[in-house]
C-alpha cells in the first residue's frame, strides 16, 4: 500500500527538520518500493526560504488527502505568526496521522489536537509552548512521543528518530533498521529517551563538569548523591547543584539516572547477561528498580528491548 507523505514547511522552516525525515522514507521506499510517495507542501506552494536560507520547491497545501502529515519546525517568531492554510490542513483531518518535528508541534496544538494529549517539542522552546498551550501534557524531557495518530518530537535530529518509528510501525523494525543503517544513523533512539542526554554528550566533552561526567561513567555502579559529586567538584552541594543545572540543562540525579539508563541499554541490547547482573552493574541495584526507570524512560521493559533488539 502506497502512502502519501506531505512534508509541511513555511518561510523560516528549519531544513533539517524537512529533509530528515525526507531522507528516511526515501531510504524505506528504495527497500520496500510502492510504500511511500512524498511532498514537500507550502501555504501557497512555490520557493520557500528556510532559516539557513536554502530554499525549497514545494506544492500549495490544498490537496485533499494525505496518510501523513509532518510539519517542520522554525523559528518561534515564524511558528508564533501562524499559518491560516497549515491550521486548515491539520483542523480538516484529511489525514491518517500527524506529526510535528521540534516546533512543528506548535501548529498541532495551535489546531487543538494536543489537548489533553502528551506532547514533546525541544527544549529551548518547551518554555514557550507551555504558556501558549496549558491544555498540553507537555513532556519537554522526551526524544519522540506518540499519543493515538498524533506524533511530536524533539528538534531538528530527532525527526529522523520519529520518521524512523513512523516507518517500523507501517514496515515493521527491519524496513527500519536498513533505512538506519543506510543513512549511518542510531535506529535505536527511543522515544522516551531524554533530550537531556544530548546535551550531557555535548556539554560533557568540552563543558565544565567534562571530567566530572567522564567520572560518573567509569564509577556508574557506585553510589553517586550530590554530596559526593560536589566533593569531586571541589565545590559545596548548593553551588555545585546550581551550576551543573545552568551548564548541563538537568539535575546531577536526572543525568545519574540517564547515563545509568544508557549503559544499562547497551548491555541489554547487546549481550545475553542476566538483567539482574546488568541492574548491579550499572547502579540500579536490582532488576525491579531498573525495569521501572526502563517503562518510565523508554516506554517499554529491559526484556521487551531485548526481544525488539533481536527481532
Amino acid at each position: 500500500m502506497r502512502r502519501d507523505i506531505a512534508i509541511v514547511v513555511f518561510p523560516g522552516f528549519q531544513l533539517l527538520d524537512a529533509a530528515g525525515p525526507i531522507a528516511v522514507f526515501e531510504m524505506a521506499e528504495r527497500f520496500r518500493p510502492d510504500s511511500y510517495t512524498i511532498a514537500v507542501v507550502a501555504p501557497g506552494g512555490g520557493v520557500v526560504r528556510s532559516s539557513s536560507g536554502v530554499c525549497l520547491t514545494a506544492e500549495p497545501v490544498g490537496r485533499a488527502r494525505f496518510d501523513t502529515v509532518i510539519v517542520a519546525g522554525g523559528t518561534l517568531a515564524k511558528v508564533e505568526e501562524g499559518e491560516p492554510e497549515i491550521a486548515a490542513l491539520l483542523g480538516g483531518e484529511t489525514w491518517r496521522r500527524a506529526a510535528g518535528v521540534c516546533s512543528g508541534a506548535f501548529f498541532l496544538a495551535e489546531a487543538g489536537l494536543l489537548d489533553d494529549r502528551l506532547a514533546t517539542t525541544h527544549w529551548a522552546a518547551a518554555g514557550r509552548f507551555r504558556e501558549l498551550y496549558p491544555k498540553v501534557r507537555l513532556d519537554a524531557d522526551r526524544m519522540f512521543i506518540r499519543d493515538g495518530k498524533l506524533w511530536t518530537s524533539a528538534g531538528i535530529s530527532a525527526g529522523i528518530d520519529l520518521a524512523l518509528a513512523l516507518v517500523e510501525d507501517d514496515l515493521g523494525p527491519g524496513i527500519a533498521r536498513r533505512a538506519a543503517q543506510q543513512l549511518v544513523v542510531y535506529q535505536r533512539r527511543h522515544g522516551g529517551q531524554s533530550q537531556y542526554s544530548v546535551l550531557v554528550e555535548q556539554g560533557g566533552k568540552t563543558g565544565r563538569f567534562g571530567e566530572l561526567i567522564g567520572w560518573m561513567r567509569a564509577r556508574i555502579a557506585e553510589p553517586m548523591t550530590v554530596e559526593r559529586l560536589a566533593e569531586r567538584a571541589a565545590m559545596s552541594p548548593r553551588n555545585f547543584s546550581r551550576a551543573f543545572v545552568a551548564e548541563i540543562g538537568a539535575t546531577p540525579a536526572k543525568v545519574v539516572e540517564g547515563l545509568r539508563l544508557e549503559a544499562a541499554r547497551i548491555a541489554v541490547e547487546t549481550s545475553h547477561l542476566h538483567l539482574d547482573h546488568i541492574a548491579a552493574s550499572t547502579g540500579f541495584g536490582d532488576s525491579n528498580r531498573m525495569r521501572r526507570a526502563f517503562v518510565r524512560s523508554f516506554g517499554m521493559s529491559p526484556q521487551s528491548l531485548r526481544r525488539s533488539t533481536n527481532d
